[in-house]
């Protein structure tokens, strides 16, 4: 099985078979020895009618005790056999599935990582989770069909030989009839195909929406909005469980074909051997033989439906996994080294100019548009950026994530202590604690910076949360900082005490902020009034308090409601 920290390969992203393929390619003598155990053991199920006939023929009938007891041995010596081979065959094919699900997770563990913070942008959260919840189960099950799917092969040729010598008829109709029950059933596995499809796809639509109410329900609680989400949410999820109705629908039909097709086809084969038995054309032993490879074959026939309904299922799951594969990084192709010097930063789309060594303050109606300019100049977004006058797409883009730190206030924050979550290397966080305001929050807690945290922070504030974000962007201490809304869950007093200590840590250094609070940009050396993402006017706060009527009325809407 594929060791933790071992290299899982390359995937094939070409499409669904081939992704399958190659995690059957990834374990070759693993996958070989499943055939070969199915094989086995599916043939040595047809030797015991053949050894049975024998029995029967050559001891019971003619009275033989000795030949009887013979081959009565040979039944149960091969009987156990085939039990351990059947134990061998579990335990292999269980082996191929872990390691395709192991291999899996690792890629799709290894694409989110190397996607990096390209992540959110390029796909949703509900996709990747619905991928490493039921998707990476599915593609481990298709796999059955190396072992048991391979077995069922050789199995059915096996006793199509073997009634050959029996029966030429009987063997015809064998022959003809089984791939005719695997044809009723395919057009049921191309219909479960594109229902399992849409299914999936509105899963992870539903699964995303999830991931969004759990972090905003207290804002859409806030709001009033919580009835309306709840709604759209019920609906969604009739339309999944509709679907999902659809879907049991195909598979019932699928799995009962499986099962009901097979037997009534070995009623069919052991009339016509009943009849030639009678008139006789083949002994009772040879008729004993007929009945057990037909129902021998009823295995290899339910593994056939099972295996076809098992690789639709993966398809579906490795087209997800695929295309999540697909996904490709910011491009990178800058060739030119970041400025030696603190330099400006200019978006000349909004005409937003970021002086080296001062606290900025973007202010605007529309906070999506402010946190958009944020993302063209940390490169996040394709633009026309420039520092320095050097477009940023021609800076080294690991030369830029050196020197420009882009702080969410939604960044994720993982599992794990505290100290943990907050710190990059080995430093003191004392300082960054306090300029944050975060002080008081290491000091309730039972183990202070040892103390654990659950994923995303959910056993502390939302407050607290965001105090402990800016804690960790300060300790990076970037050249450049550009936080989008870094006090917005804060109350007033601690506010007021952040903007201070946050201009006063950075002194000197290039800080770029988003807010409407006058709080923090009454402390900014600058201001960035924009409106519709276009700069509208630059000053101090006061200066625009005096001279821009829209500015005075977003600030002043602000301020009423912190009080």
């Amino acid at each position: 099985m594929i060791d933790a920290y071992e290299d899982p390969g390359t995937p094939d992203v070409r499409g669904g078979w081939r992704y399958l393929w190659w995690l059957v390619r990834c374990q070759p003598g693993r996958s070989v020895a499943g055939a070969l155990l199915g094989s086995s053991w599916m043939v040595l199920l047809a030797a015991t009618p053949y050894l049975m006939a024998k029995a029967i023929d050559e001891g019971l009938e003619p009275g033989d005790w000795a030949a009887l007891a013979g081959w009565s041995f040979a039944l149960f010596a091969v009987g156990s056999f085939n039990a351990w081979l059947s134990i061998m065959r579990h335990r292999t094919m269980t082996r191929v599935r872990m390691d395709a699900n192991f291999r899996t997770v690792k890629v799709v563990v290894g694409q989110a990582v190397r996607l990096g913070a390209a992540l959110a942008r390029r796909t949703g959260a509900g996709e990747v989770v619905t991928i490493g919840v039921g998707d990476v189960q599915t593609i481990a099950g298709a796999l059955t069909v190396v072992g048991p799917g391979v077995g069922a092969c050789v199995a059915y040729l096996t006793v199509a030989a073997l009634l050959v010598s029996v029966s030429p008829m009987l063997a015809a109709v064998v022959l003809l009839g089984i791939p005719a029950i695997v044809l009723l059933v395919g057009p049921f596995l191309s219909r479960l195909q594109g229902a399992e499809t849409e299914y999936r796809d509105r899963q992870g639509v539903l699964t995303s929406r999830i991931a969004d109410l759990a972090g905003g329900l207290r804002v859409l609680n806030g709001l009033g909005g919580k009835g309306l989400v709840a709604d759209a949410f019920h609906r969604d999820s009739r339309h999944l469980q509709a679907q999902g109705y659809r879907v049991g629908a195909v598979t019932s039909w699928v799995q009962a074909l499986g099962v009901g097709l097979p037997t009534l086809f070995l009623a069919v084969v052991t009339w016509l051997a009943a009849r030639l038995a009678a008139q006789g054309d083949i002994t009772v032993g040879e008729l004993v033989a007929v009945y057990g490879y037909v129902a021998v074959l009823v295995g290899p026939v339910a593994f056939w439906v099972e295996c076809g309904y098992q690789l639709s299922r993966g398809v579906v799951a490795a087209r997800r996994v695929v295309r999540f594969l697909r996904l490709e990084p910011m491009e990178d192709r800058g060739t030119r080294d970041a400025p030696a010097e603190p330099s400006v930063l200019h978006d000349p789309e909004s005409g937003v100019r970021i002086l080296p060594g001062r606290l900025t303050a973007l202010a605007c109606a529309r906070p999506a548009d402010t946190a958009t300019v944020l993302d063209r100049l940390a490169r996040y977004t394709a633009s026309r950026a420039t520092w320095a006058g050097v477009p940023l797409d021609e800076i080294r883009l690991p030369q830029i994530r050196e020197h420009i730190l882009l702080a969410d206030h939604e960044a994720d924050l993982f599992a794990g202590t505290l100290r943990d979550v907050i710190m990059g290397a080995d430093s003191d966080p004392a300082a960054a604690l306090h300029a944050a305001v975060a002080d008081d929050i290491v000091q309730a807690l039972p183990d202070g910076l040892d103390s654990p945290m659950d994923a995303q922070a959910r056993n502390l504030s939302g407050g607290q949360r965001q105090r402990i974000r800016l804690v960790r962007a300060l300790l990076a201490d970037p050249e450049i900082l550009l936080a989008i809304e870094p006090t917005s869950a804060l109350d007033a007093h601690t506010e007021a005490l952040v903007a201070k200590r946050l201009r006063e840590t950075r002194e000197g250094r290039t800080t770029a902020v988003t807010t409407t609070s006058p709080l923090v940009l009454d402390h900014a050396d600058t201001v960035l009034y924009l409106v519709d993402g276009k700069l509208a006017a630059t000053g101090t706060h006061q200066q625009l308090l005096t001279e821009e009527p829209g500015y005075r009325a977003l600030v002043a809407r602000d301020a009423e409601v912190m009080k």
